[in-house]
């Protein structure tokens, strides 16, 4: 059985969506799902406007080394990974110095607020730093046909899970059938394939 972290941030609920479908394609599949959060870092003022649970339980770093992969899930800013991510993925420098990730399975996904609002350039932003720590990236493959769909507006690409909240009208646009079953197979198949790694010879 994999242990897979599925790790997020959301301030309106969209990540929080898709992380709760990763975290069920990862248990489909056989796995062991973990979802937290990571710490905010704006003040509680501007937080309580926020349409998101906060009594979902925070990651610490010290933890990330348990698991056999880590999926992150992270809002767009200007066409890269929010600042409660980089923040805390900015702590990982001792895991880093002794190599604690290597080898284990890193994904992402994301959502923004526009069609062109940086999905793709959030996403290979994140892979660089899941690959300075020495992780094997894990994308959404085409064998997820839903991301070919031409019939309606739609996120996902082969290198992760996405959604578009629609932030132009206030954000109300929550993530949709294909977006959400996206979400879950990307877990399907990091379960799979960390499953797979767990099991090889060191």
């Amino acid at each position: 059985m994999s242990k897979v972290l599925v790790l997020y941030y959301s301030s309106y609920g969209h990540i929080e969506t898709m992380a709760a479908a990763v975290a069920e394609g990862v248990r489909s599949h056989g796995g062991k799902a973990t979802v937290k959060r990571v710490p905010e870092l704006v003040p509680a003022s501007v937080a309580a406007g926020y349409k998101v649970a906060l009594d979902t339980p925070v990651a610490s770093v010290a933890e990330l080394p348990d698991y056999d992969a880590i999926v992150i899930g992270t809002p767009t800013r200007f066409g890269a990974m929010a600042a409660q991510m980089k923040n805390f993925l900015d702590q990982a420098g001792s895991l880093w110095a002794r190599d604690a990730l290597v080898g284990k399975v890193g994904s992402v996904f994301t959502s923004t607020g526009s069609q062109h609002g940086g999905q793709e350039s959030t996403i290979l932003s994140t892979h660089i730093v899941l690959l300075h720590l020495g992780m094997v990236l894990v994308g959404l493959p085409y064998s997820y046909k839903g991301q070919l769909r031409m019939d309606e507006i739609t996120g996902g690409s082969p290198y992760g899970a996405s959604t578009l909240a629609d932030d132009g009208r206030g954000g109300d646009r929550q993530p949709s059938r294909n977006e959400i079953e996206a979400a879950r197979y990307q877990g399907r198949h990091v379960a799979r394939i960390a499953g797979a790694l767990a099991l090889a010879p060191a």
